[in-house]
Formats: structure tokens, sequence, C-alpha cells
């Protein structure tokens, strides 16, 4: 059984009618997964309640006080913006709180098993920086359970592979610090937030940058693939795999121009598990329903298989 952690308090992040990010993908996801043919090999999770366990003290580990008491004030304000992409509605902080609790429940589900799991929360974090919100993301998702498994016991070193088209400048910004966390991005360049430079390399050599040009397909990201990420992910020898599962690469995806399809994502995951099955699955991006559905379909069919 493959853990999908999720709940319907996620749909309470309001951005908007005319916002891409919008709860109607979760519900999209929903649907696709338990009309898919592997459904009974799925197991539906709810996320812990924030308050049940310490995940303002995780958090402080990514964010600072400051912006954190920020986000809190602008949802008890009634909603308001951290930038003109993201906005904050009343419940948004609490909803991003479960989020995180969502993917540090996906951590300790993979650690429990050996075995993936994924977690289909929003907002998105990998854009949030560690003391200001941006491009839809509110708290670091990624980078902020990578500091969590790192706390638990037998695990090392934590790798995370960003397949979002967009860089994920937040998630590399926390982590590129931390010898015992790799980060690896493939993004669309030029592109939103223009950062992911293939010269900067973290403090520790360990960060990859793969930037690849407009109007790129699977027959130019999977020899990248197979030659440069490869390599640098199994050498980091991982003892948890973060993905952060963007599926803005999508050729139908109207915030990019790449031209991935949904079945392109199940070859990634099959890369993803020749390297190791610990691997925590974590929706970042993808705005168009059908395609975002699809590869999301994709991916945990491979894991379940």
């Amino acid at each position: 059984m493959l853990p999908v952690i999720y709940s319907d308090e996620f749909l309470d992040h309001k951005t908007g009618s005319f916002h891409p990010e919008k709860p109607e993908r979760l519900t999209a996801i929903a649907t696709a997964l338990k009309d898919a043919a592997f459904a009974q090999h799925i197991e539906w999770r709810l996320p812990t309640p924030p308050q049940k366990r310490s995940v303002i003290s995780v958090l402080e580990q990514a964010h600072t006080r400051r912006y954190i008491k920020k986000v809190q004030e602008i949802a008890l304000s009634g909603g308001g913006y951290l930038d003109g992409d993201t906005p904050v509605s009343a419940r948004s902080y609490d909803v991003a709180l479960l989020a995180v609790s969502a993917w540090l429940d996906g951590v300790d589900a993979v650690l429990e098993t050996g075995k993936p799991a994924f977690v289909l929360a929003r907002p998105p974090g990998h854009h949030a920086e560690s003391d200001t919100g941006m491009g839809f993301c509110l708290f670091s998702n990624a980078a902020i359970a990578a500091l969590y498994a790192l706390q638990q016991p037998a695990i090392n070193r934590v790798a995370i592979l960003d397949w979002d088209v967009h860089h994920g400048n937040g998630t590399q910004e926390i982590v590129e610090k931390y010898s015992q966390i790799a980060y690896c991005s493939l993004h669309q360049y030029p592109c939103y937030p223009g950062t992911g430079h293939h010269t900067e390399h973290g403090f520790h050599q360990n960060v990859l940058n793969l930037p690849f040009p407009p109007g790129s397909d699977i027959e130019i990201y999977q020899p990248i693939f197979q030659n440069k990420v490869l390599p640098f992910l199994s050498s980091f020898q991982p003892d948890l795999l973060i993905v952060s599962a963007g599926y803005d690469a999508n050729a139908d995806d109207p915030l990019a121009s790449i031209n991935l399809q949904p079945q392109d994502y199940g070859l990634f995951t099959d890369y993803c598990l020749g390297i190791t099955r610990k691997i925590l699955f974590g929706l970042e991006g993808g705005y168009d329903f059908d395609t975002l559905s699809k590869s999301v379909v994709a991916t945990i069919e491979r894991c379940v298989a």
C-alpha cells in the first residue's frame, strides 16, 4: 500500500477564481487516483493536526520567526498578499501549517516502511525562502521535511530532487548550507523566478542546477537525467530522497514552455526508484488539471507496480 497524505482542509487556502494555484488542482488529482486501476493499492491518510506535533519548532529551522509571524498576521487580518502572485486567505496560515505537518508525516511513513509515500497538499513550498514567501508558496515544505528527516535515527543524508519547471529558489536558499542535504533542480531557464544558474554549487558542492531551454522535451531531459541527475544523487548516497514533484513542465501547462508528457514522469520515477525506494513525493506546481492528474497517476503507478 502506498500512503497518500491528504485532507479536504487543503482546499481552504483560497487564492481567488483566476489564480492558477487553486483548490481544484487537488480535487482533480484525488478523483484521478480514486479512479485509477491501482486505486486499491493506495492508503489515504489524514495529516497529523499541527497542534499534535511540534510543527512550529521544525518550521523555525527553515524560516525566521519574523516571517512566520507575518504570514500568521496577514491571515488573522482576513487575508492579503505576500507579493503580487502569493495570496494569503483567512485560513491560509493554518492550512500551510497542516501542509508542513503532512510532509513530516510523509517522512515518517517512508521511514516506517522503507517505501514511497505521496503528499497531496497545498500551498506548495519550493519558492518560499527563509524570510519571505513568493511564487504561490508560503512555507518551504521540502526543505523543512529534509531538516526534520535529519533529526531521525539512521538518517545522515537527504537528497532533494526538484523536477518542477521552475527553480526552487527557496529550497536551495535554505538547504545549500547543510552538507548533509543535496539539492538537484531541473527547470526551464529563462523562466520565473530567474534563479538556478548552472554555476551555483552550494556551500558544499551539494547543489546541481540543470537549466533547460524553452521547448525541451523528453529527448533532451532523458540523457541529462541519466548522465547528470542519477550520478549526482547516487554518489550522495541519500538515506531518504525527497522529490519536489511539480508537474508544470507538461506541454499543456499554461505557466511554462517545456514539452514533457504525463508518462515522462513515470520514467523519472523509475530512475528515482533505482536509487532508493525511500522516496517522499510532495506536490509542488502543475496547473493544467488533466495533465497534472495524469502525471501524478503515472508517478504513483510506478511506485505500486
